[in-house]
Formats: structure tokens, C-alpha cells, sequence
């Protein structure tokens, strides 16, 4: 698998990511050693988890397979902390939670770093300072390689980035920032993509096949029963890319992955990995059957043509202030 540079750092990734949502709930040892065992042997090295998922399993699952079935020298492993299972607080920013979250995360994985660690999502009432002295101190400490944010907007990527980059040497640049991104959500080429490219920050997509809408699999009236838009604690991740919207945009999908004589699959992570300040696309797949069909699309380029009726059918509303004024 081809290798990329994460952002403006060093550090190279595969250009596809593992993603570990499900493991220690939906996925047991079994099917997740399959899963690291096809995504490795594929050349695959970028491998996404939190502390959070699966209440800590899915790292403590990962942690068991490392050296036993994968080393983990071939591994880039990222991890993410601040999100709580708290209703009034789902972000805890603060220095002392992010800290005692790697810790923990570091005991989970029964390793001595990882190597890029992200902060889950922005909390307005920690000082975005305090935020980020917790990677500065990560980094500095050995436990952490590189540090990245996680679902923050436009405005607070850049004010991140910024305040990193006014001291070189003291702090710790940003090398990635994972956000939500396919065909069915482009939101993030409204600020954040373009922020990220001018920043020299790498974007990991996350839901890069829109929840699995865009694999085609909910075309039909019913939905499929051993899909997540049918389980019960996944149901409402998949219902808002059920409209009718998204239904044109899967029917574009469709006739091109015709057109090509590939799969819906194979075009829509295509499409997304090859866009612009794109590093890599994280796949979450429940068995290795569905990941080695997502890792085929490795020898597919879309060509050009393709990809403009693509970009058309899902094109995002972007007028004033993103657009020249003067052309409005």
C-alpha cells in the first residue's frame, strides 16, 4: 500500500487507516485479529482507536494483538481522549483528564507511546491553552510521537495550529485532524479542509463510505439485518444519510461503479482518499472480507471526468463569506 506523510511532519502512514469503533463490542478477538492480520499483510500501517471505544475494550483488544500476531514497529497507532460518558460534560479538555487518559490508554495497548495522539473533540470551557499543553507535555515525555486535534471547526483548527506554531520548539505542531468527511457530509470544505491545507495539517477522514450508505447496501426498501442501520445502538448513526438526498448522491455512486465495472465501495473511498490535504481515509470494516474489498481499491484511480460528475451530484451549499463576494 502506497505510504503518505502525515500533514507537514515526517511521520508516514498508510494511505488507507484500520478503524477499531467496533472492536470489544461489536467485534470480538477473533474477527479483529483477522482484521489486523489482512490490513497489515496489504502493507496497511495506521491503525485508529479512542479511549472510549467500547468503554476502553477496542484498545485493550488492540494491545493483546500487537506483537503476538502484528509488531508493533509496523504499526502506526493513533488514539484520541477527552470525550466522557458525562451528559452535561461530553468533553473534558482539561490538562489533568487528557493526561491520566493517555496514561491509561498506554497501560490498555501494553505499549510505551503511541504515535500520534489526538484530542477527541473541543470543550469551551477548558482554556484551548491548558488543551494543548497536555499534547505539548505528551510529546515531550516520549509517550506520545505526534499529537493532532479531532472534530474541531474551522476557527478552532486554526487558532490550535496557531498558538502551536507561535513557539517552535516549545510546542508541538499539529500533525493531523480527524473530521467526518465523504460524498454525503463535505462540510469540512467549508473552513476546516482549507485551514488544514494551509497549516500543513493532515485530514484522517472518519465514516469515509458515509456510514455504509455508499457501499449501496440500503438502496432497497428494507434494511439489510446484519447491517449497523439495523442494529439498535446503530440505527441512529446511519438514519440521517437516509434521505433523499443522499439516495441521489448513492445512485451516482452506482452508475459510476458500473461505468468502471467496480464496486459503489470502490468508488466512493477512492474518491475521498485522493482528495486534496487528504493523508487517509479510516475504514471500519466487521470482518476481513468487507476490509480486503475496501483495501482493492488500492490499484483504482477515478479519472477525471468521474470524478467531476461526483463532485457535482454532492456538491455542499458554500456562498458568502467562502465564495469571492464579488461573485455573488
Amino acid at each position: 500500500m502506497e505510504q503518505r506523510y502525515l500533514g507537514r511532519t515526517g511521520l508516514r502512514v498508510s494511505r488507507i487507516g484500520l478503524g477499531t469503533l467496533t472492536w470489544g463490542r461489536d467485534t470480538d478477538e477473533h474477527d479483529a485479529a483477522d482484521l489486523l492480520k489482512t490490513f497489515w499483510e496489504a502493507g496497511g500501517s495506521l491503525i485508529d482507536t479512542a479511549d472510549v471505544y467500547g468503554d476502553g475494550e477496542a484498545e485493550y483488544l488492540l494491545g493483546r494483538l500487537i506483537e503476538g500476531l502484528v509488531p508493533r514497529r509496523d504499526l502506526v497507532i493513533s488514539t484520541k481522549a477527552g470525550s466522557v460518558p458525562d451528559p452535561d460534560r461530553r468533553v473534558d479538555g482539561s490538562r489533568g483528564h487528557l493526561l491520566s487518559a493517555l496514561d491509561a490508554s498506554l497501560t490498555r495497548l501494553g505499549t510505551d507511546y503511541v504515535d500520534v495522539w489526538h484530542i477527541h473533540a473541543f470543550d469551551p470551557y477548558t482554556p484551548l491553552e491548558e488543551t494543548l499543553q497536555a499534547l505539548d507535555l505528551a510529546v515531550s515525555s516520549g509517550r506520545a510521537r505526534y499529537a493532532g486535534i479531532s472534530n474541531f471547526c474551522g476557527w478552532q483548527l486554526a487558532k490550535a495550529a496557531t498558538w502551536q506554531l507561535a513557539a517552535p520548539g516549545m510546542r508541538t505542531r499539529l500533525a493531523s485532524t480527524q473530521m467526518e468527511y465523504s460524498l454525503l457530509q463535505r462540510g469540512v470544505e467549508r473552513e476546516v479542509l482549507p485551514a488544514a491545507l494551509d497549516l500543513g495539517i493532515g485530514l484522517l477522514p472518519s465514516s469515509p463510505l458515509g456510514r455504509g450508505v455508499l457501499t449501496g447496501k440500503y438502496r432497497g426498501e428494507a434494511l439489510p439485518p446484519d447491517s449497523r442501520g439495523a442494529s439498535d445502538h446503530l440505527a441512529p448513526f446511519v438514519e440521517p444519510y437516509l434521505d433523499d438526498t443522499a439516495s441521489r448522491i448513492v445512485d451516482a455512486v452506482q452508475t459510476a461503479a458500473d461505468g468502471l465495472a467496480v464496486t459503489p465501495l470502490q468508488v466512493a473511498l477512492a474518491w475521498i482518499r485522493d482528495r486534496p490535504g487528504v493523508a487517509a481515509p479510516i475504514v471500519g470494516a466487521r470482518n476481513s472480507s468487507q476490509l480486503t474489498a475496501a483495501l482493492s481499491v488500492e490499484a483504482l484511480s477515478l479519472p477525471d471526468e468521474i470524478c467531476r460528475a461526483l463532485d457535482d451530484v454532492s456538491a455542499p451549499v458554500h456562498r458568502y463569506p467562502d465564495h469571492d463576494w464579488s461573485t455573488l
